[in-house]
């Protein structure tokens, strides 16, 4: 049986002190104390049950029982360290390959913003970015398929005690109605008021469904939905076309004011979304999640929204 005192971090320390000849020196090369490295060797030399070491002085005189270790240590410790960088190639850690997954809407500005500044931190990476639900995403994300995900955690249900949540930035609901159509108003807006009118929606999953549908139920009354979609933008083309009225996030206002007209909602209508970076807690000290996680921190900091 391998005793307690005989770990791998101390084999480390045990090799560093072989090569330099010297406690001082060793601790540098590791960055530890040398009251450190000393307590090490000796608790090691307590776990072998054999003597490594003569002192001299203030000197440690490796014994030719600490070269006979010192061989089979360097196999230990290299042997180690090759395992755990193919254990984490295989879990997709530190790869030059890095998945992420967005929401659609995302997509106009966030995402290139984010990429561009991942791009610089890490410039040996390729990002594959795939798009698609709330729900598909973190479907995804769990089985480990994506490495991070952009989606509106307002909207879904993340287990925060096995991923990491960093907000960047919060999204009001705007009613979306044609440029041209006469039951624009210049103030906020009543859905009560659209009862008649026609509707278009996303497909359950999504998130702007589920405000669509907690909106509606606060007015009091089931939209008349002519089509649901699976994707923000082809939702938008059918307002432009005059199909129907539907519930955008803010985010969409400034490339499609020319065709649609965002109405902020009235006050019987709290809708609103927080748009967050979502990660696996065991994937935080990757160095692609954590280049990822300070562009995302920068964001927010820029947009100051949340």
């Amino acid at each position: 049986m391998i005793d307690s005192d005989i770990t791998l971090k101390k084999l480390e320390i045990f090799l560093a002190f072989m090569d330099t000849e010297h406690i001082g020196r060793a601790a540098e090369q590791l960055n530890l104390s040398s009251v450190s490295v000393h307590r090490a060797l000796h608790t090691l030399e307590e776990g072998f049950r054999c003597p490594l070491f003569i002192h001299r002085g203030r000197s440690l005189i490796p014994l030719p029982s600490a070269h006979t270790l010192m061989d089979f240590a360097r196999d230990i410790v290299g042997l180690t360290e090759k395992g755990i960088q193919q254990t984490r190639q295989v879990a997709g850690f530190g790869q030059q390959r890095m998945k992420i997954g967005t929401m659609y809407s995302l997509t106009l500005e966030t995402v290139p913003r984010l990429i561009m500044g991942l791009k610089v931190r890490r410039p040996e990476i390729e990002i594959d970015l795939t798009m698609g639900s709330n729900r598909d995403l973190l479907i995804q994300l769990e089985n480990q398929q994506l490495d991070a995900i952009l989606i509106s955690v307002s909207d879904s249900q993340v287990d925060a005690s096995h991923f990491e949540i960093l907000p960047l930035f919060k999204d009001d609901i705007f009613l979306a109605a044609p440029a041209d159509s006469p039951l624009i108003v210049d103030g906020p807006a009543d859905l009560r008021d659209f009862r008649d009118q026609k509707f278009v929606a996303l497909t359950e999953g999504f998130a702007t469904y589920h405000g669509f549908s907690e909106a509606f139920q606060i007015a009091g009354f089931e939209p008349d939905i002519v089509t649901r979609v699976n994707d923000i933008f082809s939702m938008i083309s059918l307002v432009q076309a005059g199909v129907g009225y539907t519930l955008l996030p803010g985010r969409m206002k400034k490339v499609y004011e020319n065709g649609v007209h965002l109405m902020p909602l009235c006050d019987d209508y709290p809708m609103r979304q927080t748009i967050a970076l979502v990660f696996a807690r065991n994937r935080e000290l990757d160095p692609n999640v954590l280049a990822l996680a300070a562009e995302g921190r920068m964001y927010a900091r820029a947009v100051g929204t949340v």
